[in-house]
């Protein structure tokens, strides 16, 4: 019995000194989570998404003796396919007392109107202030006249450690406001495919259909992320959810505060992960850090001295896995200041500054959505710069250009493939230099299209009939 207490004394201490306490008694086990719950849940709000959508067009009005008597819906003749409203549901976030919510972009996307419903059954029109593609996220602002509203205090997901308890709470399959309990399951799940910013908190507790946007907290009732997505082959719950950690999430809720645009730090330079043998050529223990391959000259890492060859392992004294953990570090910074990275140069353990600084627009952007009857139709393109390359989501090229920046679905552009990041590099062997130029071309009508197109670094010859 002695040697029992003696045991437990130690396991508390432990605990106490680590500010983390496993339960020690019955008592303890049945403590509940209700006061946790109750502090959240009211700033968590049903998310109700609509959107008109036209119905495929009937194969019949291909037939000209079937246009003859019903008109031709192209040329705005009767028998148009009809409007229907999409709907979607999803969750979110209540982080300002005036009625600014957070929630995911998918959510909203395209939406036509939107109505959030608050766990105590009031409902309020929204305003969309801000999405971004990037992060999967969304700002929204509350149609109220000066009303206050419950809401969740953002904390420092860095903090976070694998094991910790937290609440996933949302509004599954429509069902209404729900709350599961789990663990931090993994930090830094970055070969997750959902975001640019691969970079995700994963948790057990149970995420479903319609969960998206809404909260995972701490036990103080804590932001600690926006629940975006589980892994499933049912699409149910597996136990393999993911989170936007909230170090993200403040970045974007802060620009759309602000009024403007959002600014993401632009360091200018590509990476590579480091893989087994690199990490054995280097010395390292095991596979970890970002690999410098190129740097751009004129960039923030070029004015700081950074090489190809230059390994990144930690930024602000963060460890650095892999290049995907890089941008999400880095990004989170914010613009401004400057900021340490621990760099390994030639067996060397160095400290480079950094600036924090916007990628400027060397280039007007002139963004232009492609008409008429071309391949590009439905597509819209901006001339190439640094700051259009972070709003997209590539490598910048000096060589400057013309980007895909958004596809219409199911125009020409979408049908033959093309993608946001895709650079357009030439058209029937002229080089595209600039959104006029593309514009152009696109008025032409040859009998074949010829196009190359540069994507992850590679470049894709295609052709198509005119």
């Amino acid at each position: 019995m002695v040697a029992l207490v003696g045991a437990a004394s130690m396991i508390v201490a432990t605990a106490a000194a680590q500010e983390r306490v496993v339960p020690q008694s019955e008592a303890e086990i049945q403590l509940s989570f209700a006061p946790v719950a109750k502090n959240a849940a009211p700033a968590v709000v049903n998310i109700y998404a609509s959107r008109k959508v036209r119905a495929p067009r009937s194969p019949l009005f291909d037939d000209p003796f079937f246009r003859h008597f019903f008109g031709d819906p192209r040329q705005g003749g009767g028998n148009r396919a009809p409007e229907r409203m999409q709907k979607s549901l999803g969750s979110g976030v209540i982080v300002s007392s005036d009625g600014v919510v957070l929630t995911n972009n998918h959510v909203i996307n395209d939406a036509d109107e939107i109505r959030v419903s608050l766990s105590d059954r009031r409902e309020f029109d929204a305003e969309l202030i801000l999405k971004d593609e990037r992060t999967d996220l969304a700002v929204l602002k509350l149609d109220t006249d000066g009303e206050e509203f419950p809401t969740i205090q953002f904390a420092d997901s860095d903090e976070l450690e694998v094991g910790d308890l937290v609440l996933a709470i949302g509004d599954p399959f429509g069902v209404g406001l729900t709350v599961t309990q789990g663990i931090v399951s993994a930090l830094a799940r970055t070969q997750v495919g959902i975001t640019d910013y691969r970079f995700f908190i994963q948790t057990d507790a149970a995420i479903n259909p319609g969960n998206s946007g809404g909260a995972l907290v701490n036990m103080k009732g804590h932001l600690v992320g926006i629940n975006t997505a589980i892994y499933s082959r049912s699409g149910g719950s597996l136990g393999i959810g993911f989170a936007i950690p909230a170090n993200m999430a403040r970045l974007i809720v802060d620009s759309a505060l602000a009024g403007g645009g959002i600014e993401r730090p632009w360091f200018g330079a590509s990476m590579q992960a480091v893989t087994s043998d690199i990490a054995d050529g280097l010395g390292l223990d095991r596979p970890r850090g970002a690999l410098i391959t190129r740097v751009i000259e004129g960039s923030p890492a070029d004015d700081a001295g950074f090489r190809a060859g230059d390994l990144i392992l930690a930024i602000a004294g963060q460890g650095i896995d892999d290049p995907d953990a890089f941008g999400y570090r880095f990004v989170t910074k914010g613009v401004n200041g400057t900021v340490d990275m621990r760099v390994l140069r030639n067996g060397r353990d160095l400290t480079i500054a950094v600036s924090l600084e916007a990628p400027p627009e060397t280039t007007p952007r002139d963004t232009r959505e492609i008409e008429g009857y071309s391949p590009f139709t439905g597509a819209t393109v901006m001339n190439l710069s640094p700051a259009v390359a972070e709003e997209v989501g590539i490598d910048f090229v000096e060589d400057g250009g013309v980007v895909v920046a958004e596809v219409a679905s199911g125009s020409p552009a979408d049908r033959i493939g093309l993608r946001r990041g895709d650079i357009l590099v030439e058209v029937n062997g002229d080089a595209i230099e600039s959104t006029g130029l593309l514009a152009d071309l696109a008025s032409e009508r040859p009998r074949v299209w010829r196009v190359s197109i540069e994507r992850d670094g590679r470049v894709m010859q295609m052709a198509f009939r005119g």
